[in-house]
């Protein structure tokens, strides 16, 4: 595996004509980034998958590219050689294609032509028109009615293959769910862990029960992945088993939250098949949250100095202290021309008590964490990984990033949290943090990381001795992404193709092998028959032979018998 991962990183051979390509573009709200995949000829063995890498150039870094539009639109692309390949483009404000070409659907094209061209330069030539293109939309396209959706993507079906040569159809351009979202990033992780080669019977085992298979799987366990953002919170795991439901409408609340699918190219093979759970908690993320718990802090202080006739939080002097903050930090809130004042006291175990009502608490558009159906888990038997504000919560300041345990977690979270703010800016002055850390993470951290243990062992009930929560940036020191899992299942069908020339090639090279074969035995049969056919030939004439010279010895012995001397017919 090391090995493997040593020769990721290097850099691509584009002379080597054998290799495939794959070009995915992620349209997200906040920009555009395209990524160039390739893949080696399929091993022939229909129950491996394809050895999918993300490519690289000839400074073995990865192929990606990142627009912003801005003012600066069409896309500027200001070199940032200093800045990771991810951010190496920059335009201000930020926005996505939805924004970019909701009022003008003709600007898609043009808005996502310096990806497409980034992407052409690296693929080469020859490879193009076998190269398949696909062009994935999410968030911020999923927030546009659907007319508007429909007009963006006619605009790039209709125009991109008339400047690019890249395998692209009405079907390459989607605009796709937070389920598929999710599925895809799944897919991804477990893709880059190795989890998908069941021939390495060293790593742990998970017994599967598939609706159609008689006999039970028995194949490497995959993991399950949390992923906090600042607006929303998604997890995404395996369901072994499908079980029963407790009632009908449980059972139509995991219809769609439980996606089935087959990752292998052989549609009777269930070894590649998957039943993952997959559900998206908007307004759960950690700025999100914050905001939530800030109204709710507000709302009730103003009602209690109302009941109690008080004045706690209506100027500095008399500010709400605030559990959840650093003690000493002064900080305002403001809603709707309310203003309340805050004073950090630094209380972890408090603010965690005051989170857990927001668990409860459903947004506008689905039930609330504690209440939304999800599928059971075996904590006995699973892993998984925490991204995003996961990691940042453990090793940004915390420095515990890597192997969670609660109860390490939960003292360096109080310890944190009991500390002057003077204290922690002066730790922070002195690079005692990560170089990720900032001001935001100092200020927010002890309510994020309270936030992150609610969401974790109250809303998705992880018992606190949970030992395989690992929490990550990086899976073997990269970045993955949600378009290495699409670009594995688009081209799941792909070794078939592969696989029927193989066996075209094999079927005819054994036909020549037999047709030789045979017609030796035939070309040998027809020298014995023509052999057989020259000795019978001979024997006949033999015989022929021998017959006559008796019937003529026969004819000479009667002549001598017969015929008298002429001397012996005269008398004296």
């Amino acid at each position: 595996r090391y090995l493997a991962r040593v020769e990721e990183r290097a850099a691509t051979d584009t002379e080597d004509l054998t290799l495939n390509y794959g070009v995915v573009v992620d349209c997200g709200s906040s920009g555009s980034r395209v990524f160039v995949y390739f893949w080696p000829p399929h091993n022939g063995n229909p129950h491996d998958l394809l050895d999918i890498k993300q490519m690289r150039d000839r400074s073995s870094r990865p192929v990606v590219m990142k627009i912003k539009p801005g003012p600066c639109f069409p896309p500027c692309r200001h070199a940032e050689p200093a800045l990771s390949p991810l951010t190496r483009t920059r335009c201000p404000s930020p926005a996505g294609i939805s924004v970019a070409a909701a009022a003008a659907p003709e600007q898609a094209t043009p808005y996502l032509r310096p990806l497409l061209q980034f992407a052409a330069a690296h693929v080469p030539a020859q490879k193009h028109k076998e190269t398949p293109l696909y062009i994935l939309c999410t968030a911020g396209m999923r927030l546009l009615p659907e007319r508007q959706q429909a007009a963006i993507l006619e605009d790039l079906v209709r125009n991109v293959p008339l400047e690019f040569d890249f395998l692209f159809s009405k079907s390459h351009a989607e605009v796709i769910s937070g389920k598929q979202e999710g599925v895809y990033a799944w897919i991804g992780i477990n893709f880059v862990l190795g989890r998908f080669d069941h021939e390495d019977e060293e790593d742990a085992v998970v017994t599967v029960a598939l609706g159609n298979q008689g006999e039970p799987l028995v194949r490497k366990r995959t993991v399950g992945i949390l992923d906090m953002g600042g607006a929303s919170l998604q997890i995404a795991y395996e369901v072994p088993d499908s079980g029963a439901f407790s009632s009908p409408q449980q059972e139509e609340a995991a219809k769609s939250l439980l996606a089935e699918f087959n990752l292998g190219c052989d549609v009777q093979h269930a070894g590649h098949v998957y039943r993952v759970y997959v559900n998206t908690f908007l307004g759960f993320g950690g700025n999100f949250a914050r905001q939530r718990y800030e109204e709710l802090v507000l709302n009730q202080t103003y009602v209690q100095n109302r009941l109690r006739d008080q004045q706690t939080g209506m100027s500095p002097e008399t500010p709400f202290l605030d559990p959840c903050l650093p003690v000493g930090l002064e900080d305002t809130v403001a809603r709707g021309g309310q203003t309340l004042y805050v004073r950090g006291r630094g209380d972890w175990l408090a603010c965690a008590e005051l989170l857990q009502p927001l668990l409860a608490e459903p947004n506008s558009s689905q039930a609330s964490l504690v209440g939304a159906y999800k599928a059971p888990i075996d904590f006995g038997n699973s892993e998984f990984y925490g991204f995003s504000e996961f990691f940042y919560c453990t090793e940004d300041v915390l420095r515990l990033g890597g192997h969670y345990s609660a109860p390490t977690f939960t003292s360096a979270a109080q310890e944190y949290c009991s500390q002057r703010w003077e204290v922690l800016t002066q730790r922070f002055r002195g690079g005692l943090y990560s170089a990720h850390a900032d001001q935001h993470r100092l200020k927010y951290q002890c309510f994020k990381s309270a936030w992150m243990y609610q969401v974790l062992h109250q809303g998705f009930r992880f018992p606190l001795d949970y030992p395989s929560l690992r929490t990550a940036q990086l899976v073997y020191d990269r970045e993955v992404q949600w378009t290495l899992g699409a670009i594995l299942y688009k081209m799941r069908f792909l070794p078939l193709r592969d696989l029927r020339q193989e066996s075209i090639r094999q079927a005819h090279a054994s036909w020549l092998r037999l047709s030789f074969v045979y017609n030796h035995y035939l070309f040998f049969a027809c020298i014995l028959v023509v052999a057989l056919a020259i000795v019978l030939y001979l024997l006949r004439l033999r015989r022929i032979h021998h017959r006559q010279l008796r019937s003529a010895q026969l004819t000479q012995l009667w002549l001598d018998k017969v015929v008298v001397p002429p001397a012996q017919g005269k008398g004296p």
